[in-house]
Order: structure tokens, then sequence, then C-alpha cells
């Protein structure tokens, strides 16, 4: 009865003349082949291929606790709060020292004297600075960047502040501490002296 069935629908089912099938023929050095999904099989810039690389790495190794520890860096609102006040103690731009020189020299040619101000209190920025403030105990507060690369720039640090007794946190990102000392990036800044 089914193959009763089969052949009426193939006879019912014309095929007309006009219209040759031309099946493609995908086997190598034939036909041009289908538009795929190719994403595996590109060359990444290298940028991408080490951050893909290194996030694995990551993950399938044990990561020793020295490195490990630059994952956990301050919640949000309290690094908040850690800029605000590290915004009061910023270092002077290009401009800003300029004029004071230019005031400072104005205020010589008037015959008024020359009198050497005190140094404001301000952040000292870049490991070398930081490391010496350290060891020499002048550092108040010293604040790491978690994303530094590569990472032996500033692993030593915390163990460092450690053995000093000097009190040390990681933050999010570079750029977020180059931008307050007026830079593109900064590995680690520290607080010396503060205000009253």
């Amino acid at each position: 009865m089914q193959a009763l069935d089969c052949q009426t629908e193939a006879a019912t089912k014309e095929v007309y003349p006009l219209f040759e099938k031309r099946p493609k023929n995908f086997a190598i050095g034939q036909d041009i082949q289908p538009k795929r999904d190719l994403t595996r099989f590109v060359k990444w810039p290298r940028y991408i291929r080490l951050q893909r690389q290194r996030s694995i790495l990551y993950k399938r190794l044990k990561v020793p606790p020295a490195i490990n520890q630059f994952t956990q860096a301050l919640d949000r609102q309290t690094a908040t709060q850690l800029f605000k006040l590290a915004h009061k103690y910023r270092p002077e731009t290009k401009q800003e020292k300029k004029q004071r020189l230019l005031a400072r020299a104005e205020q010589k040619a008037a015959g008024k004297g020359d009198t050497p101000t005190k140094r404001p209190p301000v952040l000292r920025a870049g490991v070398n600075t930081v490391t010496s403030l350290v060891e020499s105990k002048k550092a108040q507060l010293v604040i790491i960047a978690h994303d530094v690369d590569p990472i032996e720039l500033v692993v030593f640090l915390p163990a460092l502040c450690r053995k000093m007794g000097v009190p040390y946190c990681i933050v999010k990102g570079k750029a977020r501490l180059g931008r307050l000392v007026h830079r593109k990036t900064c590995t680690s800044v520290a607080f010396t002296q503060t205000n009253p």
C-alpha cells in the first residue's frame, strides 16, 4: 500500500525539463566552498593570543600566592573614597609649575626677596621611588595597581610593605593611578605626608 502511494507521489511531482539539476561538489579542488564560521582558524594579533593563553594558564595551573594576591583588589566603594582622598594630593602639572616659578621670579624681580616655600604633601609615584620610601619607612600608605604587566615589577612590594610595617592596598587599574599623577599609567603611588 505504501509503495503504491510513493509511486503515485512521484508521478504527480512534475519535473520541469528546462531546469537542470547541477549539484555542487565541495570536494578539494572542486567548487568554491560555502561560507563557514572560520573564527577558529583566524590568525589573531599577538596581544590577543597572549591574553587568551594567559587566562587559560591562570585557570589550569596553580598560581603562586604572591601573584594570586593581585586578583583581589579593593572593592569599588572603598576605592572611590581612596581616589577622592588621593585626588587632593595630586602633584602639580607642568603648567602649574611654570606659573608658580613665574610668580616667584616676578616676586624676586620686584625686590621682595626670594623665600623658598615648603614643599606641599603630594603623592610620590613610580615603583623605584615607592620602594625607597618604604625601605626608609617614610611611606604612610602604598597603593599598587593590580594589572601591571610584567607583574614582576611589583610582585615584591606587598611583602616589602608587610616586612616594613607599611600599610598597602591593591586597586584596579594602572591607568587610573596614572591619571592621578598626570601620566598614562602608573604601577604604584605612595602617600608620604598628609594635611592635618
